[in-house]
């Protein structure tokens, strides 16, 4: 009798095990479809919006990194549904993470090779730094919010991406020791680009910032720095984003 008792707990066990295994299996499918479905949706959305961009698609590079990094891992627990959504989500602390299509479109801008050096101003909850980090072999990424940084380090490792460099910092004066950088990133909106980030720019370097007020009217800005350290800059299109924060 205690054999067969013995016998039917380990049945037990090993159909519970089966059991997550496969809704874990289940789960993982659905969201893989779910961020083809959005990857589609940004496609068409850079399609209509070519005028803008000066071009009809992106770098295949970026797309493939959509389809990859698993978004969900990145919100709350109460915003997962809603994950793959091609639209911003609340991740507390007043802050948001991007919409994908302008994730995509900002990452896709800086035009990164694999050994490039980046560096991100405003971690939020670490997506846009596991997206550049499919793109790019080294990433820096600074978030003025602690509790936030903190998080953000917690869900990059979660999802494999722990060789992300993140720390709690103001982002308007960069990460001095790390530069130079051959893209920079900024995900909060600012009245001016930031002279210490454009310091930090390497020559053939790009860097992306919305630029503006809050609630008013904002604009993706391309900073390019030529090999002589010119700067230029481009308006790319219309934006809304959270206010750069800090002393400056």
């Amino acid at each position: 009798m205690k054999r067969v008792k013995h016998l039917i707990f380990w049945l037990v066990v090993i159909g519970i095990i089966l059991l997550l295994f496969s809704s874990h299996v289940i789960a993982e499918d659905m969201f893989r479809q779910q961020r083809q479905a959005l990857v589609d949706v940004i496609k068409y959305d850079v399609l209509r919006t070519r005028d803008f961009l000066n071009q009809e698609a992106l770098d295949d590079r970026v797309l493939d990194a959509l389809r990859k990094v698993p978004r969900h891992e990145f919100v709350p627990d109460d915003q997962r549904p809603y994950a793959y959504q091609n639209r911003p989500l609340p991740i507390g602390y007043g802050q948001t993470i991007s919409q994908p299509y302008i994730v995509a479109v900002m990452t896709d801008l800086l035009k990164l090779k694999k050994n490039d050096r980046t560096l991100e101003i405003g971690t939020g909850s670490g997506y846009q730094a596991a997206i550049l980090a499919e793109l790019a072999d080294s990433v820096y990424s600074i978030e003025i919010v602690e509790p936030l940084a903190k998080q953000a380090a917690t869900n990059l490792k979660r999802a494999g991406y722990d060789a992300v460099h993140t720390r709690t910092g103001d982002g308007y004066y960069g990460w001095e020791e790390a530069a130079p950088f051959d893209g920079i990133v900024v995900t909060a909106v600012a009245s001016h680009i930031p002279p210490p980030l454009i310091k930090q720019l390497k020559p053939g370097g790009r860097m992306i910032i919305p630029v503006g007020a809050p609630f008013m009217t904002q604009y993706l800005v391309l900073v390019s720095k030529d090999t002589d350290e010119k700067v230029t800059t481009r308006q790319i299109l219309p934006v809304s984003f959270v206010p750069l924060t800090g002393k400056h």
